[in-house]
């Protein structure tokens, strides 16, 4: 009787503390490649990345269309609701994808100032992170057609190596999103954004990554 009684008593320990598991919250940040055609939409690459890594993860965009990494970029990240947002959230990973609107003209002349600027925003997230929290920098995807003052070879030449430097010096993993995706032309319909079938590449290398 008393063996019964205990057995029980570990089982309903156990569904307990099932029940009681909390989801593994995921911040995606970014620019309109990130938010895609709509934060909720599912054709966008973090929702698609929820299909992937399934109920044990909650994933939410927090992507921002023409948003900057820089502080002095025409339309700054720091500024918008979302940045706070994903600080209030307390995500226990954040996968940070900027740095394409950088390397317009406007932007880039204050690029002295972009591996402080990510440091800064890798810094705040870890901040507002659990202690075993995870902070993923996204190299960007390839601009296959410079459109809206987009550079590739900013891109290429200048951005990604700063990036491994900003990975280097913190405690950041790396995600690398151009090296996938540099033979897909023919899945960036504007030369830029990614289509759905790029949007799911991307999902699959970040939850391959985080999970």
């Amino acid at each position: 009787m008393k063996k019964t009684l205990f057995t029980l008593f570990v089982l309903l320990n156990f569904f307990t503390l099932c029940l009681g598991q909390t989801k593994i919250k995921v911040a995606c940040v970014g620019n309109s490649i990130t938010e895609g055609p709509g934060r909720q939409h599912p054709e966008s690459y973090p929702l698609l990345m929820q299909n992937i890594l399934g109920e044990e993860y909650e994933v939410i965009n927090f992507g921002v269309s023409g948003r900057t990494l820089l502080k002095k970029g025409d339309r700054p990240y720091w500024d918008e609701p979302q940045y706070d947002q994903v600080l209030d959230y307390e995500p226990d990973i954040v996968v940070i994808k900027l740095g394409t609107n950088d390397t317009k003209p406007q932007n880039w002349k204050h690029k002295e100032e972009f591996v402080e600027n990510y440091i800064d925003m890798i810094r705040s997230f870890d901040s507002a992170m659990p202690e075993k929290g995870e902070i993923y920098v996204c190299i960007p995807v390839p601009v296959f057609e410079s459109r809206w003052g987009i550079n590739a070879p900013v891109l290429e030449k200048e951005m990604i190596p700063m990036l491994k430097k900003i990975i280097k010096s913190t405690r950041a993993n790396k995600i690398n999103l151009y090296r996938p995706l540099k033979k897909h032309a023919d899945l960036f319909p504007d030369g830029i954004h990614p289509n759905s079938e790029g949007n799911q590449i991307m999902a699959e290398v970040i939850a391959k990554k985080i999970d």
